[in-house]
């Protein structure tokens, strides 16, 4: 059962929208090859703010997800495309349909 998730809040610099969105878009691939990550969303929430959402049955599987290569790859470009660090936050699924 899907318990556990992360809601990653993410600010694009001025004139890094686009770069953002593609960013988040090319970090599908990874996110299908972890098996520990039930759900994994990329989504926009204005213009320019981001966020990530996805879940795991358990905390070990996201604490893998938080020690991967979409997190890393995430932290390598936050200085060039974010106005500041990713907000992550570790949330617990109360329903799921």
């Amino acid at each position: 059962m899907v318990n556990k998730g992360l809601l990653v809040r993410l600010e694009a610099k001025p004139g890094k929208e686009k770069e953002l969105e593609k960013f988040l878009q090319s970090a599908l691939p990874l996110a299908l090859e972890e098996p520990g990550t039930e759900n994994w969303y990329a989504i926009r929430i204005t213009k320019s703010t981001f966020g990530i959402f996805d879940t795991f049955a358990n905390d070990a599987d996201r604490d893998a997800h938080l020690n991967g290569e979409i997190a890393n790859a995430l932290l390598e470009k936050a200085k060039e495309l974010l106005v500041a660090d990713p907000l992550i936050e570790k949330v617990d699924v109360l329903a799921v349909k």
